[in-house]
């Protein structure tokens, strides 16, 4: 078990944050072990199938045998959403010791493998050029499996912060953590993350924790080394819809009476939704959405409140009585949706 000690300080200084290097380290994962995620099977089908053979292998090469990653490649975010060269320069950045002490930690107690066996080398100049062959890698692969969809996964964790944040803001740190994770537990000031491989505890002391969700993490992940700050990854909300195209409505009376994008937003929004979680689901832009959502709320369609920076739309009660209502041959308006991909033109005042 490891455990992380906040004060009141660290808890006041707990921040979300999104981390493409996080992404890229945790879906080495789905490569080695599909099983865990079978939703992203596609993707990783896609992703190999772009990948050279030796970068497959050296990619694999940086989990270790207990599926640990190295710390060095999973750095605490220092904003909210750094990008991945931000992030990368960051890495090269890192002193040979510590990328020496934390590829082998991640291997202990087994030896290195051979396409990592340069950071045992003696002196620091092989250590540097592995190094920087493997964020030239790094690269590549974020290029190649990451750059053409990571707008929409990067939606599908804003939108996870969304609701972590006020989750923490009407229940405090015990409804926060208890909800993230069955694996986690807070209780007298110590965030204790149990089934872990180690068992140390850290002490935050005013460096506050940030809480990263991904898309690819089967379970919180601190740090491996005791000597990093606090830092904590999570399961990501929202996995199962990332790849699922979104429903329509499948009645011809609900499109007729709104037109079809405002029908498969009634559809969508029986639970409460950011504007760029809608568009999102849909595959359009916000400001299409937005235009819809308008007239749905000033029609009592929909309602909205609120949330910190963000406001959230669902479906209100005369909403969800024209969604849900039976007709006279026993067909539900608005049920039995249909798979299939979705797109919401600009209103031109259907």
């Amino acid at each position: 078990m490891i455990g992380f000690l906040l004060d009141v300080d660290d808890l006041a200084d707990t921040r979300f944050a999104i981390s493409p290097l996080q992404e890229i380290m945790a879906s080495l994962w789905t490569l080695r072990d599909p099983g865990r995620y079978p939703s992203h099977i596609p993707w990783r089908r896609s992703a190999l199938g772009r990948l050279d053979a030796p970068d497959v292998r050296l990619l694999l090469s940086l989990v270790g045998p207990t599926r640990a990653l190295p710390d060095f490649l999973t750095p605490r975010p220092t904003s909210f959403a750094p990008t991945i060269e931000e992030q990368l320069i960051e890495v090269r950045g890192t002193p040979p010791d510590i990328v020496r002490r934390d590829l082998l930690a991640t291997h202990a107690p087994a030896l290195l493998p051979h396409l990592l066996r340069q950071a045992t080398a003696p002196g620091d100049v092989q250590v540097v050029r592995l190094l920087d062959e493997i964020c030239e890698l790094l690269r590549r692969y974020w290029d190649i499996a990451f750059l053409p969809t990571w707008p929409r996964m990067r939606l599908v964790l804003e939108a996870d912060i969304t609701y972590r944040a006020r989750q923490l803001a009407t229940g405090g740190a015990r409804l926060l953590f208890s909800d993230i994770h069955s694996n986690l537990r807070w209780q007298n000031g110590v965030l204790h993350i149990d089934k872990m491989i180690g068992k140390h505890q850290v002490a935050a002391s005013g460096r506050g924790l940030p809480l990263v969700p991904s898309l690819f993490a089967y379970k919180p992940v601190p740090p491996l080394s005791a000597e990093e700050p606090p830092m904590l990854a999570y399961p990501s909300r929202g996995i199962a819809t990332l790849w699922t195209p979104t429903p329509e409505p499948d009645t011809a009376a609900l499109t007729s009476l709104l037109g079809l994008p405002k029908a498969k937003l009634l559809s969508l929004l029986g639970e409460s939704m950011t504007t760029a979680e809608i568009a999102r689901r849909l595959e359009v832009t916000p400001s299409a959405v937005s235009q819809h959502l308008r007239v749905l709320h000033a029609t009592g369609l929909v309602t909205r409140i609120r949330d910190g920076r963000h406001v959230l739309y669902r479906r209100g009660p005369l909403g969800n009585q024209l969604y849900g209502r039976t007709d006279r041959t026993g067909g539900a308006v608005g049920r039995g949706p249909r798979r299939g991909p979705g797109s919401v033109a600009p209103s031109t005042g259907t």
